[in-house]
């Protein structure tokens, strides 16, 4: 068990906490407490450093597991147990021996569990005992015990003067003590017991654990109350003597003499600490600027700065902000470059290690290097790679880093609204800090890292500031050689930084900040691009995050592929990588249950592991039905094909429109069925059927928002069809914006529209002439499948993608006649 000393200083604010412990005693309390009958046979509970007294409530840490199942006990029972102090503190685990003979029956008033784990008691004190006979000593001690014989005492006039000298002594004492509180002597003085005052002072004053033990065992209350005398005495004496030296020296040292001692006591405690003094602290502020490469003008500011902290009191609260400030100065890398690696060979060889494909974008990064290393300045355009996720954006600037030798650094722009977190916050803010750009500039170690802005086109904008305006400055190469931090209130030099942007859309990013970037589009990938991807990169890099070796597991090409057309439908591969990385899993599950499995996975064991083809291949549903066009469209997430689907009833020509359409692909149809009502004679079309049929026309995915101009060719083959009841031709689809002239005009995102024709079995495809040169930068491996046809007329549009003959079972357009006679004049 250990016990911190209980005096008044840490008593009273536990007693003060809760009314049930406070350790006042009234005569009828006394007269109570005497008449308690001490048991027979007391469990007993020794204590190491401190002595119970009769009526004193005093809390204990209990620690001994014998003590911890001793108390448990008790509570559960009558709570009476008995407390003897042990002759030896440093006994761990005491004998009944090792204990004294006199002790004191207590009653267990609360236990508390600590946050820390111990276990506190709160024990008051009742009536002295005479240990007599160890009957047990596991789990703990177990004695017969005999009440203590007090002898009976004359209460007289001279009684009466030394237990009132024993409270105004103690009052005294209080009153010259600082680290004793006030409520103490409030506390002795509420006391009406005369014996309970003794008790009480005897168990707080400043005396050793055997004087207070000698107490304990004094039968004459008179005898007791004149030992508490002398000890109250010597220490009054004490304490007055010390309050003298004190207020001699006070008087004898002037304010310098005090503020240099105190001045001292402070260094040596924080030299005690490990910590630095301001002095020292200072100094080495000022050693670690020497070796800075850094300008006069930011050289003369630290020192300015430095100034200013030394005539700030240390223990103020700007003097940890102006320490703060000259640190970052510090750990800035002003003028502190990474030496480049400029082998363009070499870079070439990791931009192809680490990507496949790509090479548009490669070619452009080359470019951009081989300018630098000729002309070793970064003004030339930020680079912003532009395309649907899982593509390797992120991961291209990686792997400039890697090419060139620099450092690498990247800041996550998805959600930041606040401009103080690209300029910083100024010094006279709370809690004020630098931007992210200058923070990741620090975090880098070096002025011309490679830093990656990624998602710049989810960069939002609220009442704290326009995020998107602040990166002007950032990402001009006219204006970043002087970039201003709030915080840092210094001009730095972003000019050597290789910015490279990532975004899925340029629609969201603001025009002027798009102005100062160079848009390099990063497609989707192929199905033969992505196979390639999964071989090189995903597999192996699956196989070592799950711990399986590469004989384990293999994938063949048509099974990779069964995986890419029937369980994903993405532009880039961040979904086959969590396909392939399900695989592996399922293999290392066998592999850990030793399990038979087939180390080169068939298609059977790929619906085993993956579950049932998520997605259909052949999304082509056929040309049986008239009014059903097959269209090309751009996601976020890549290109995918949807239907156009176009029907006619019998109505008065009212148009309806239905799947979720933007009012921009509402305009197509809208533009569409005007056309073909103005052309109707070239398309073999009567004109009545427009008065008397209603026109439906409805794009299916109706939860999924849909707009763009690219649908509008498709809209009018499906109009054309339905009027017509003519058949599409099998396996086609088409994108593209018409006029109200019939003129089809180009549209973007080419590349991801052929991917997804090509995975929902398309064979042929209509584009605008001007979309041509698209279809030049893919490789002809990719398209050998495919067939093109580049129009510029809707004519051409629908010469191309209707058959002569009518659908299998068309509707009868018949127009009928007015049966009311014309008017006769």
């Amino acid at each position: 068990m250990s016990f911190d000393p209980f005096d008044f200083k840490s008593a009273l604010p536990i007693i003060n906490e809760d009314s049930e412990f406070f350790p006042l005693m009234s005569s009828e309390d006394e007269e109570e407490m005497n008449n308690q009958q001490v048991p027979d046979v007391l469990s007993i509970l020794p204590l190491r450093n401190t002595v119970l007294f009769p009526g004193v409530v005093i809390p204990i840490t209990v620690g001994r597991d014998k003590s911890i199942k001793l108390i448990r006990d008790a509570n559960k029972g009558d709570r009476m147990i008995g407390v003897v102090a042990q002759r030896d503190v440093n006994v761990e685990d005491p004998e009944f021996d090792q204990l004294h003979k006199v002790g004191t029956t207590a009653i267990i008033v609360k236990m508390l569990q600590m946050p820390d784990g111990n276990t506190t008691v709160i024990l008051q004190g009742k009536k002295r005992f005479v240990l007599k006979e160890k009957l047990q000593s596991s789990p703990y001690i177990k004695a017969e015990v005999e009440p203590f014989k007090e002898t009976d005492f004359k209460d007289d006039k001279e009684f009466k003067a030394m237990v009132s000298s024993v409270k105004d002594m103690a009052m005294s004492i209080i009153q010259l003590s600082p680290n004793i509180p006030s409520e103490a002597g409030i506390a002795i003085k509420n006391i009406e017991s005369t014996s309970f005052l003794i008790n009480f002072i005897a168990s707080n004053m400043n005396a050793d654990m055997e004087a207070k033990q000698r107490l304990l065992e004094t039968p004459a209350l008179r005898d007791r109350a004149r030992i508490v005398l002398e000890h109250l005495t010597t220490d009054l004496q004490m304490l007055e003597l010390k309050n003298q030296i004190q207020t001699k020296v006070r008087t004898d040292l002037d304010k310098q003499q005090r503020d240099y001692f105190l001045n001292q006591q402070l260094k040596t405690i924080q030299e005690e600490l490990g910590g630095n003094t301001p002095d020292l602290e200072i100094e080495n502020l000022r050693n670690r600027s020497f070796k800075k490469k850094w300008s006069k003008e930011v050289s003369d500011h630290f020192n300015k700065e430095l100034e200013k902290l030394q005539r700030i009191n240390p223990a103020a609260a700007d003097y940890s902000v102006q320490i703060n400030y000259l640190e970052l100065l510090l750990d800035l890398p002003w003028n502190d470059f990474t030496k480049d690696n400029f082998d363009l060979k070499r870079a070439q060889k990791v931009l192809d290690k680490d990507h496949f494909g790509l090479d548009k974008v490669k070619r452009r990064i080359i470019e951009y290097l081989a300018v630098l290393k000729l002309k070793h300045d970064m003004k030339a355009p930020i680079l912003c790679l532009v395309g649907p996720p899982g593509v390797g954006k992120t991961s291209l600037g990686k792997s400039i880093a890697k090419a060139l030798g620099r450092k690498y650094v990247r800041m996550a722009l998805g959600g930041v609204r606040d401009e103080a977190e690209i300029r910083g916050h100024r010094k006279t803010y709370i809690g004020a800090m630098p931007g992210r750009i200058i923070q990741s500039v620090k975090k880098a170690g070096a002025a011309n890292p490679v830093f990656i802005l990624d998602e710049i086109d989810k960069v939002g904008n609220d009442f704290r500031g326009d995020p998107s305006s602040a990166l002007l400055e950032v990402l001009d190469p006219e204006q970043n050689s002087s970039f201003y931090d709030h915080y840092v209130e210094l001009d730095f030099d972003l000019s050597n930084v290789m910015f490279i942007a990532t975004a899925n859309s340029l629609s969201t990013i603001q025009p002027a900040l798009l102005d100062r970037m160079e848009i390099i589009e990063v497609n989707g990938y192929t199905i033969e691009e992505k196979i390639e991807i999964a071989k090189q990169h995903l597999l192996p890099k699956q196989r070592e995050a799950h711990g399986v070796k590469t004989k384990d597991v293999a994938i063949k090409n048509d099974v990779m592929e069964k995986v890419i057309e029937d369980y994903t439908r993405e532009s880039g591969v961040r979904g086959l990588e969590k396909q392939v990385g399900s695989i592996v899993r399922g293999v290392a599950k066998s592999i850990a249950l030793e399990e038979e499995y087939n180390a080169t996975v068939t298609k059977k064991d790929v619906e085993r592991y993956l579950g049932p083809p998520v997605f259909d291949k052949d999304l082509y549903e056929g040309n049986d039905v008239a009014g059903v066009v097959t269209g090309l469209a751009w996601t976020q997430v890549g290109g995918d094909i949807l239907f156009i689907e176009a029907s006619l009833s019998p109505g008065k020509g009212r148009l309806t429109l239905t799947g979720s359409l933007g009012d921009v692909m509402k305009e197509s149809a809208t533009i569409a069925l005007a056309y073909l009502r103005a052309h109707a004679s070239y398309f073999d079309i009567n004109p009545k059927l427009f008065d008397q049929w209603d026109v439906h026309i409805h794009v299916p995915a109706g939860a999924t928002p849909k707009d763009g101009p690219s649908a509008g060719i498709t809209m009018l083959t499906a109009l054309t069809s339905a009027f017509t009841q003519r058949k599409v031709k099998p396996n086609l689809a088409m994108t593209g914006e018409i006029t109200l002239r019939g003129r089809v005009l180009p549209v973007g995102g080419i590349k991801e529209k052929i991917l997804a024709a090509k995975r929902a079995n398309i064979k042929e495809i209509i584009l605008c002439r001007n979309n041509e040169k698209d279809i030049l930068e893919i490789k002809e491996g990719y398209i050998k499948d495919l067939k093109f046809h580049y129009v510029k007329e809707m004519r051409e549009v629908i010469q191309l993608a209707l058959l002569d003959e009518l659908v299998d079972e068309p509707i009868d357009l018949t127009v009928k006649e007015d049966e009311k006679p014309a008017m006769q004049f």
